[in-house]
């Protein structure tokens, strides 16, 4: 690699961010960290900043302004505040790739400036592209932007394509671990509780992904992302469960060949390979061993308990607006769940209501995906607040 990248890392203090320092840390050579952004968690961002020396940091909470700017008053640092300033920061000129790790809808506006400013993305937001995939993916074409995936799922996707990209793909299959409640029935599902559902088997994640994760919706999510990035019809995407999350995805040719990407789960390793594109950096993550797994399994996910994945391939078939409205939904129900104001299953309800009641558009603007969010999100809200 030559000279180093200057990366700016929106989500510094979330778990993707975190571990992109981490990254950062183990390859001084290689990386400069340009721009740090933090939502709420100013203490955090104030100590990356010590640490990392950035340029610029952005507080999106306003209130917490002056906490960072006083903290940083001796360093030659800049701060700003606002969700517009975390927008605007990744124009800079000096900025060479954006990660973006902004969970949720957030990440949107941030990603398509950075794109319009011609920064290279390394996108661990995946509801950028369930949103707008078609207006990110047509913008990345004009404006000559790789986008470079971070999920562990469509980074091995990227990684066995890597030399094939000549050669048509007769389908991808993203593995699934499963989540906690893998092999329960909905009677189970009824009672179960935020502190079970956080309770991932394998992998180390925030809060709203995590909870996801138990309900499929990760995957539906992933499942929409994956056709943007890889221009697929939604035949050619199939999802299988692997409990023990080794095999991270598939991609079977025209050929009847299949590539798999495998390791242990770790998510500095799909983040490193999006920084470092095209070489790959040595690492000293822990390596895979096959006597500790003598046995891969893999099984069909089970849609029926599991609605979530179901509703999310229905919104990709219906497109539009759909996958928006559905990733909106999603939102305001899991944020519901984490505050014990409904049940597991109920997110589902939610889910599935608000696409039958927020107005379908089919070939939607911008503007068209911002009122759907905003419309969406207070539908949803309207529903539980009649069940409560």
């Amino acid at each position: 690699m030559s000279g180093k990248k200057n990366v700016a890392i929106l989500g510094s203090t979330g778990s993707i961010g975190t571990q992109t320092l981490d990254v950062i840390q183990a390859h001084p050579e290689s990386f400069q960290v340009e721009v740090l952004t933090a939502q709420n968690n100013a203490d955090l961002l104030i100590e990356q900043a010590l640490k990392f020396q950035p340029n610029c940091v952005v507080i999106g909470n306003e209130s917490l302004y002056h906490k960072v700017k006083e903290a940083l008053l001796t360093h030659d640092i800049k701060v700003y505040a606002g969700d517009k300033a975390i927008a605007d920061i990744v124009t800079m000129g000096e900025i060479d790739l954006v990660l973006t790790a902004l969970v949720g809808y957030s990440g949107l506006i941030p990603t398509m400036k950075a794109i319009e400013a011609g920064k290279q993305i390394a996108l661990a937001n995946k509801e950028t592209l369930v949103v707008a995939g078609e207006l990110i993916t047509q913008l990345a074409k004009e404006k000559g932007v790789n986008i470079y995936p971070v999920d562990s799922e469509h980074s091995a996707i990227f990684q066995c394509l890597v030399g094939e990209f000549h050669n048509p793909i007769e389908k991808i299959i993203l593995t699934a671990s499963g989540g906690p409640f893998r092999g329960k029935d909905k009677t189970f599902l009824e009672n179960v509780t935020k502190a079970q559902a956080l309770k991932h088997p394998n992998w180390d994640m925030g809060a709203k992904i995590t909870i996801d994760s138990a309900s499929l919706m990760n995957k539906g999510l992933e499942v929409i992302e994956a056709k943007w990035l890889f221009g697929l019809s939604i035949d050619q995407i199939e999802v299988v469960v692997h409990p023990q999350s080794i095999i991270h995805s598939l991609v079977q040719f025209e050929d009847g060949s299949m590539k798999a990407q495998l390791g242990l789960p770790d998510m500095r390793i799909p983040i490193q390979f999006a920084l470092s594109y095209p070489q790959r950096l040595k690492a000293d993550f822990p390596r895979f061993d096959f006597a500790n797994y003598p046995s891969l399994t893999f099984e069909k996910p089970d849609m029926e308990t599991f609605r979530n994945l179901g509703l999310a391939f229905k919104a990709l078939e219906r497109g539009g607006n759909a996958p928006c409205i559905l990733n909106a939904a999603n939102e305001i129900a899991v944020a519901a769940f984490l505050q014990d104001e409904i049940g597991f299953l109920e997110m589902s309800e939610l889910i599935e209501n608000a696409l039958e009641k927020v107005t379908f558009i089919q070939k939607p603007s911008l503007l068209d995906y911002i009122e759907t969010d905003s419309m969406s999100r207070r539908i949803t809200e309207e529903l539980i607040k009649s069940k409560i």
